[in-house]
């Protein structure tokens, strides 16, 4: 994003397909992760940078189509090949894809709503005041050791959102699930699964400015490694009514990943040392009581590098009547703080997952974000079922 005047938080993508699976260059297997141009190639070539409409049958199928998309067929985004049921989502790891250039250089796209929305029916309260956004502690391992950014491809090219540490009940003190919005691994009604799904914990552990970070190797940027999406999965609402703007399919934007280390090793939370529980059908506004919200906000003022929070008591938010009503309290971040989780604390103490960023306005004066209730935890025990 060039400019704060612009709406902002991040869904990656109006659909741009690309004419042939000949856009996508395998001598190049990245870089800037954008499709290069339309070139005539040879029917090999061609064979060897398709992507298939279903997901491979047999290993040898498999391991064709891997090769192919570590190739570079991940680039070709025809919607032909662009996998987008539930089902369907596949993320083979690129070993060193997400390098310190393509970490720093990713956008947030746009995920918006008008500035004044209008009340449904009574169920949306009044517009929070602008709670400024505070710069959190260093080093992030200690202050906020579950949060961290979440990279990956779109048709737009390499993309960042926020994304949670969250606790896995089938793997005690092992977790290797995290917590994100559904529209920054899906695109939603227009599109299918995003690709090249990263995690980094802690990213700029130390919040060196994005000046300070010049030159800066991987292991700055990634002090306890980069972590591949091998499972994912979002509310069917959001793959069915998600849209880039207005707030179509926000009461469902959220979706869990398992991880798994580039590198191999330990699980997510023994390397970062901690996970937070997901508090599932938490009450609504002011009886949830402070709600804080964490992320990486890129777009003007912020950098994009340094993590922030914002807490505020919130209120009710809501689109559509028919829909859940939304959580939304006052907040400056901007975008690349979509996904980020928004916590808050039980009466015993615990602190908790409640929700992630899902919109916000042009005027970056509030967020809102679903409030997880069934549907939630339909999508959190389907990834925890496959992985137990």
């Amino acid at each position: 994003m060039s400019s704060i005047g612009r709406p902002f938080l991040a869904v990656a993508a109006a659909v741009v397909l690309v004419a042939t699976a000949a856009a996508c260059d395998s001598s190049d297997d990245g870089g800037d992760g954008k499709p290069t141009p339309t070139r005539t190639v040879t029917a090999k070539q061609k064979f060897d940078l398709s992507l298939p409409t279903a997901l491979p049958t047999g290993v040898s199928d498999l391991k064709k189509w891997e090769e192919a998309y570590r190739r570079g067929a991940w680039k070709n985004w025809d919607r032909s090949q662009w996998l987008r049921k539930a089902a369907d989502f596949v993320n083979p790891v690129i070993d060193g894809l997400w390098n310190d250039d393509r970490m720093k250089g990713a956008d947030p796209g746009d995920k918006t709503v008008p500035v004044d929305v209008p009340a449904d029916q009574g169920q949306t309260d009044p517009t929070p005041a602008p709670v400024v956004a505070k710069s959190v502690a260093t080093p992030y391992h200690r202050s906020a050791p579950d949060v961290g950014k979440l990279f990956f491809d779109s048709p737009k090219g390499s993309m960042v959102c926020s994304a949670t540490v969250i606790q896995d009940p089938a793997h005690p003190g092992k977790s290797n699930l995290v917590w994100t919005a559904g529209h920054c691994v899906h695109a939603g009604a227009e599109g299918g699964w995003y690709r090249n799904i990263a995690f980094v914990p802690a990213y700029n552990d130390q919040g060196k400015s994005a000046a300070a970070l010049k030159g800066a190797e991987r292991d700055v940027l990634a002090p306890y490694g980069v972590f591949w999406a091998d499972g994912a999965a979002t509310s069917q609402q959001w793959i069915d009514t998600g849209a880039e703007e207005g707030g179509s399919g926000s009461p469902y934007d959220f979706a869990v990943l398992h991880v798994a280390p580039e590198k191999g090793g330990k699980s997510l939370e023994e390397t970062v040392g901690s996970a937070v529980p997901v508090w599932f059908d938490a009450p609504a506004t002011a009886r949830v009581g402070t709600l804080d919200a964490w992320g990486y906000p890129a777009a003007p003022p912020y950098d994009g590098q340094r993590m922030y929070n914002c807490a505020d008591e919130p209120g009710r938010l809501s689109l559509d009547s028919a829909q859940p009503t939304e959580y939304r309290i006052g907040c400056t971040m901007t975008a690349g703080s979509s996904g980020g989780g928004w916590f808050a604390t039980k009466p015993d103490g615990t602190t908790v997952l409640v929700s992630n960023t899902s919109i916000g306005p042009v005027s970056a004066t509030w967020l809102a974000g679903p409030r997880l209730g069934a549907d939630a935890k339909k999508v959190y025990d389907s990834v925890v079922a496959k992985f137990s």
